[in-house]
């Protein structure tokens, strides 16, 4: 996957590995599906700043750490980070932890803003704060096979229960269906970001996440073309579906695993966009990201939102995808 991580830890420079994920916001088709995230996200009136984009969507509130008093299974001390405005422990972390505070997160970002390189579009949170993000908008799109529109999105986050440090995901958007794709992709790399930098860096850093996504949008480009004309007979279909969601030796009762099977090979053929890649790889792939963003969760959306773009939803998609490349070998 490719993924950019910044923050966390040691408060001055951190290494990350570079990640994609993808959304989607609006569409003009008019049977599109809604998107998981419509009821977490403010909508936002292109702010200058992330610090303005937080603070209209409500997320800029501030962490603090306190002691627990026990022991971690390294003999540290535990701390929990606690949310200041509602008193709410959102994870338990180690002495070296230090939040990065949601208002100074992102600013890294801010010089691709005011370059007209990027759009902050929408805010919003998961759980109880433990988790914030905004999506942003780069300039352009992608025209899949003529005709199926791919929007070019990077969503930022920062989590303060210890589960990971500030990220900036590779967001390309399918606009027909509001399906989150999620790619393993070629040529990942490590760059160095540090919160505690001046101006001039702060703008050398944000160009560099800009030259990384487009080159990297630049691969997806190619691979979702390439999966839009590979044909694939219902055979080779049927036999993705069963690679990508295997029998579980252990369980007796496989309905369940089978009634999975049936909902992707119905999404393929009827999902929303189907018209458009049906019978390719590239629809066998969106049938899957259909069913993991529409109906793989009856949970509450700001569950199944984090699934999607960071637990089982992820990981089911990121196989997806690798199995629809290995179609084009």
């Amino acid at each position: 996957m490719a993924a950019i991580f910044f923050g966390g830890y040691i408060p001055s420079l951190q290494y990350h590995r570079l990640r994609t994920s993808s959304l989607s916001l609006y569409s003009p088709y008019p049977d599109t599906a809604p998107a998981p995230w419509d009821s977490l996200g403010i909508e936002l009136n292109h702010p200058k700043t992330a610090r303005e984009a937080l603070e209209i969507a409500g997320l800029n509130y501030t962490i603090v750490k306190k002691p627990l008093g026990l022991k971690t299974g390294l003999n540290q001390e535990a701390y929990a980070t606690l949310r200041t405005d509602t008193g709410d422990i959102l994870g338990v972390v180690g002495e070296r932890y230090e939040p990065v505070q949601n208002i100074d997160a992102f600013a890294f970002f801010d010089p691709l803003i005011a370059e007209d390189e990027a759009i902050y579009e929408t805010a919003g949170v998961l759980g109880k704060g433990e988790r914030i993000w905004i999506l942003a908008k780069l300039p352009g799109f992608m025209k899949i096979h003529g005709n199926d529109i791919v929007n070019k999105y990077l969503l930022l986050t920062n989590s303060h229960d210890g589960s990971s440090q500030v990220q900036v995901r590779i967001t390309p958007i399918r606009v027909v269906c509001n399906n989150t794709l999620t790619a393993a992709l070629q040529g990942e790399g490590d760059i160095a970001i540090s919160h505690r930098v001046d101006t001039v860096r702060y703008l050398k850093q944000a160009f560099t996440i800009l030259g990384l996504s487009n080159s990297l949008y630049a691969q997806l480009d190619v691979v979702f073309n390439t999966m839009a004309s590979r044909k694939i007979t219902e055979q080779q279909l049927r036999n993705y579906v069963q690679a990508l969601i295997p029998d579980n030796e252990e369980s007796e009762n496989t309905a369940r695993t089978e009634k999975i099977r049936t909902s992707v090979l119905q999404l393929h053929d009827s999902g929303h966009g189907s018209s458009l890649a049906k019978g390719t790889a590239w629809g066998a792939f969106n049938s899957v990201a259909e069913y993991t963003d529409h109906l793989m969760s009856d949970e509450h959306s700001s569950t199944q939102l984090n699934s999607i773009w960071f637990g089982r939803g992820e990981q089911l998609k990121a196989k997806a995808f690798d199995l629809a490349q290995r179609m084009l070998m």
